[in-house]
């Protein structure tokens, strides 16, 4: 397993581009991305569990519920949700798209980000699709990176390479997502391509097992997104056996999209809105997965954790007071905490109780940008992980005018 260049066209057949069609006010970003597999692809996706889902995710689901796709095409600018019309809009936007790839409308993932509530007028996407189409490119990952980005500040891409049955496959990925953040899902979209031959029912049932450990243990400010969705393609070019089954070559499958989609939420934990600082909260000692992930969550989420962390103060009694209100049932008198950095590990709580510190030091390793909380609950061997950033004065200030 290594890292190698690239992301959604690093595996092979598939191609992406990335362009400005006009559903931004502003020109100087993209706001329309495709990502193009030359033969078609098994399928499978997770989405949001909020009540209210944007359009494209219910085409979608519809789409690939035959397990099979073999584009995606997605706006940012606008989530196309709440709208009379969004699900005509978004089999639209799947039509122009198939059309100029020869493809049916029926294999196409379709994707909208951006502010939920107004109509998304087709004509942008209509006079443009065939530009976009046109520059599809083993290169063009990147331009389609840029073109899912909202309030993002930076792109969000991986890939890896790895070997099954003698096979050299790849897999990699694009992602956005800043805020709108919250287990569960998130206003995120993640796209991911593989060159790996694996059945469908297969290919659901890796992803959905690994978003439980990655994106929904992933959180910026608590709000969950009406518009999220991770989709996965695998068109079975590298030429390995398929993965029908359970077994060894699927487990290698599972570390590749793990290692994929690690890197994927580091990334977006890392660039929530106005972030200076990627938390991750590591819970060691649990009695069982659930207890772990519960406290983890709620750890990460914490708000005025989240304060303190931006301000690099020590205030571990944020920690457990946040384990407190989790839910877990566990015993808090057999509960560590220390916090970590590059300048080093520091405990702060030992049995439920502070320890002695030095304020220097806990201000040394909180200045760092990446920060790790350690909870040990000393009540078993299960562990977990979280996600998360610092609260900042950015995050209201970008949210309080995000429609102009």
């Amino acid at each position: 397993m290594k890292q190698i260049e690239g992301s959604v066209c690093a595996a092979k057949g598939f191609k992406a581009s990335g362009i400005y069609c006009g559903i931004r006010k502003r020109n100087d970003k993209n706001d329309l991305a495709l990502i193009y597999s030359e033969v078609p692809a098994r399928a499978a996706a997770v989405y949001t569990t909020n009540l209210v889902k944007g359009a494209p995710l219910t085409v979608t689901k519809q789409h690939i519920a035959d397990g099979i796709a073999q584009a995606v095409i997605c706006n940012s600018g606008n989530a196309n949700t709440c709208n009379s019309n969004g699900i005509e809009i978004a089999e639209e936007m799947s039509r122009l798209a198939a059309e100029q790839l020869g493809i049916g409308k029926d294999d196409m993932v379709v994707a909208s980000t951006g502010v939920i509530g107004q109509k998304l007028d087709i004509t942008p996407v209509a006079n443009h699709i065939g530009k976009l189409a046109a520059a599809l490119s083993e290169s063009g990952d990147e331009e389609a990176a840029k073109a899912i980005m909202t309030t993002d500040t930076v792109m969000k891409k991986i890939a890896v390479e790895f070997e099954i049955g003698g096979k050299t496959c790849r897999l990699g990925g694009i992602a956005k997502g800043s805020g709108m953040i919250h287990p569960n899902m998130a206003t995120m979209l993640v796209f991911i391509t593989t060159d790996t031959a694996i059945s469908a029912g297969m290919l659901q049932k890796a992803l959905s097992h690994d978003v439980q450990k990655t994106f929904n243990m992933l959180s910026v400010d608590g709000d969950t997104s009406t518009n999220d969705m991770v989709a996965i393609l695998a068109n079975g070019l590298a030429g390995n056996q398929e993965i029908a089954e359970e077994g060894a070559d699927f487990d290698i499958f599972m570390q590749a999209l793990n290692t994929v989609t690690i890197a994927l939420c580091k990334s977006i934990a890392g660039d929530g809105e106005g972030a200076t600082k990627l938390l991750e909260c590591d819970v060691t000692g649990a009695a069982d997965e659930a207890t772990a992930s519960v406290v983890a969550k709620s750890v990460i989420t914490s708000s005025l954790l989240k304060a303190a962390m931006f301000g690099a103060d020590a205030n571990w009694g944020r920690v457990l007071c946040a384990i407190g209100y989790s839910g877990a049932d566990l015993d808090v008198n057999k509960v560590d905490v220390a916090f970590k950095s590059a300048k080093g590990t520091l405990p702060v709580c030992k049995d439920g109780a502070g320890v002695d510190f030095s304020e220097e030091i806990a201000k040394k390793i909180l200045l760092e940008k990446e920060i790790t909380i350690l909870v040990n609950l000393n009540s078993g061997e299960a562990k977990a992980t979280a996600w998360g950033c610092d609260l900042t004065y950015d995050y209201v200030k970008i949210n309080g005018d995000y429609r102009s």
